[in-house]
């Protein structure tokens, strides 16, 4: 896998500056709206910083790409090549979903480029007209491993009151790694050697979302619960394959759930696991996103409540497809985790 990956884009100056016309891509952890920034205290913490002269050009630029040729062409003598290049250990744009009344920008981390006319690249003591500067938002992705993994799988047994034979559970995944909207099975195997009837199977999905850079802050937030009305009676077993799919649309309402990076107001998914690649520094990951699959079991016994539950990290989560002919190395991007659950509870 690469080190690095390349950014490449156009600046249009439609007139000669006596001052130096600079670019400067920033990679920031937003953890407040811009309404908060006042005596001097911002809610805006950047992770990684770089800046470049593009006006008078200074050096020598790389060879164009066929995007920068057309933008040029667009722009005339007035159009002005970068190009940057950044470590693809820094962490990929996600945010936390705001509630409906919430305004402004959402916390998160995010990608800008950001154009300006100064004297100096970064003088504290400048002073920068907004009518010197221009922004763009961009979004950072990430891509799947090439090679997919076969899913592992979480058991559990459990005893109950009155009965010296236990139900077995056990639930399984058939590979490590999905994307998002494709449909999950989730391979069930139910040993039931009591007399004690399971009356129900509950599967849901949660997601884990750890805040790293301005605090400890770890929750869970589920994006899918289905039961299915599946009755094992005493001293039998069944095997079966249940399907869920876990999509942002069905939690729209949900304030804090983490979801990919935003451009403006189009939709997006979401949010792709975090991948720990050797090297990262998970600290300036800025959030991590983690998902587990939970199976549980209801079985009847006369209104007393138990629970059992054992864990297995199974599953990735991963973004749209690219179709091929659209990348160069055929490899779909996107990226996550999950674990499996198994639980048995008594109900009514």
């Amino acid at each position: 896998m690469k080190s690095h990956s390349t950014n490449r884009g156009s600046v249009l100056i439609p007139k000669p500056y006596l001052s130096a016309v600079w670019v400067y891509l920033a990679c920031a952890f937003r953890y407040g709206s811009d309404d908060l920034d006042v005596i001097g205290l911002s809610f805006r913490k950047d992770i990684w910083v770089k800046r470049m002269q593009i006006y008078p050009v200074v050096g020598t630029n790389p060879a164009n790409t066929p995007m920068q040729e057309a933008l040029l062409k667009k722009c005339g003598d007035q159009g002005h090549p970068f190009t940057f290049t950044i470590d693809t250990n820094l962490p990929c744009s996600v945010g936390l979903q705001p509630a409906p009344e919430d305004a402004g920008k959402s916390c998160g981390v995010d990608y800008e480029v950001k154009a300006y006319i100064a004297k100096e690249a970064d003088d504290p003591d400048e002073k920068i007209s907004k009518k010197d500067t221009c922004r763009l938002i961009i979004r950072k992705i990430q891509f799947a491993p090439g090679k997919v993994g076969a899913g592992p799988k979480a058991d559990i047994s459990k005893n109950f009151m009155m009965s010296d034979k236990p139900v077995h559970l056990e639930a399984s995944i058939e590979k490590e790694l999905y994307f998002h909207g494709d449909p999950i099975p989730v391979n069930v195997k139910i040993n039931n050697e009591t007399t004690k009837v399971v009356k129900k199977i509950k599967i849901t999905v949660e997601q884990t979302t750890e805040v790293l850079l301005y605090q400890s802050d770890k929750y869970s937030k589920t994006v899918l619960t289905e039961e299915f009305a599946e009755e094992i009676k005493g001293e039998s077993t069944l095997e079966k394959t249940f399907t869920v799919i876990p999509l942002l649309s069905n939690n729209k309402e949900k304030r804090g759930l983490a979801v990919d990076g935003r451009l403006k107001d189009e939709d997006t998914n979401l949010a792709s696991t975090t991948i720990i690649r050797p090297g990262m520094d998970k600290g300036m990951q800025g959030i991590m996103v983690s998902y587990k699959i939970k199976v549980n079991l209801l079985v009847s016994s006369g209104g007393l409540l138990g629970g059992l539950t054992a864990r297995q990290r199974v599953w990735h989560c991963m973004g749209e497809r690219f179709a091929d002919v659209n990348i160069v190395n055929k490899v779909p991007h996107g990226g996550g985790g999950v674990m499996v659950c198994a639980g048995i509870s008594y109900g009514q």
